[in-house]
């Protein structure tokens, strides 16, 4: 492998922060424009399932299989899962946004009524979802308002041939310029989702 001049050394060193970090608002309004798709994670301990929508959620690493998740501090979702200590990833499809709309709520009922088999864990695997990732909690990292969770990958499920469910300027869409983009804001409370800004996801 080549080394490195004086130049790229120079252009890889860290740069001095900012003097002042961006507003909130502005910071909302411009990562609403990067697009993901959303996830249920969820778990099941000796109170029964819990799960919550998520779009905070990414392939980390191939060897060792890794993904992680980003829930906050706040969730009253997250103590289950690390006291458990695994988690299944449901990744979701076009036609169950109604789904991520019931997860991403605070305070609702969110399994009833919804289909769901184990996954090895025990943690909830939803019926008709695209495909869905079992793993067992590997790292906790505090990251500001929230937790970065590494999960090491010890199952996957079948993968559907069906659109994603996408979440793109705070609304659910199949693509992010489809028709739900001039719909009011949802209200959903994962990571990155504040209604109180309509550019935002």
């Amino acid at each position: 492998m080549e080394a490195l001049g004086a130049d790229a050394m120079t252009a890889m060193a860290p740069r001095t922060p900012a003097a002042s970090e961006p507003e909130p608002s502005r910071f909302r309004q411009v990562l609403g424009h990067f697009c993901t798709g959303v996830t249920i994670i969820t778990t099941v301990d000796d109170d029964g399932p819990a799960g919550f929508a998520c779009q905070s959620f990414a392939a980390l690493s191939l060897e060792p299989p890794l993904v992680l998740f980003c829930p906050s501090r706040a969730s009253v979702t997250w103590p289950r899962i690390a006291r458990a200590g695994h988690f299944c990833a449901n990744v979701l499809t076009a036609g169950q946004r109604e789904l991520a709309r019931v997860f991403g709520t605070r305070g609702a009922d969110k399994f009833a009524g919804v289909p769901w088999s184990p996954s090895s864990s025990g943690a909830p695997v939803l019926d008709g979802v695209l495909t869905w990732v079992g793993c067992a909690v590997e790292a906790v990292h505090e990251a500001g308002d929230h937790y970065v969770v590494l999960g090491r990958v010890t199952e996957l499920g079948a993968s559907g041939s069906e659109q994603p469910l996408l979440f793109y300027r705070g609304r659910y869409d199949v693509t992010a310029a489809g028709p739900a983009a001039g719909g009011p804001p949802e209200v959903v409370d994962t990571l990155l989702s504040w209604a109180r800004h309509a550019d935002w996801i």
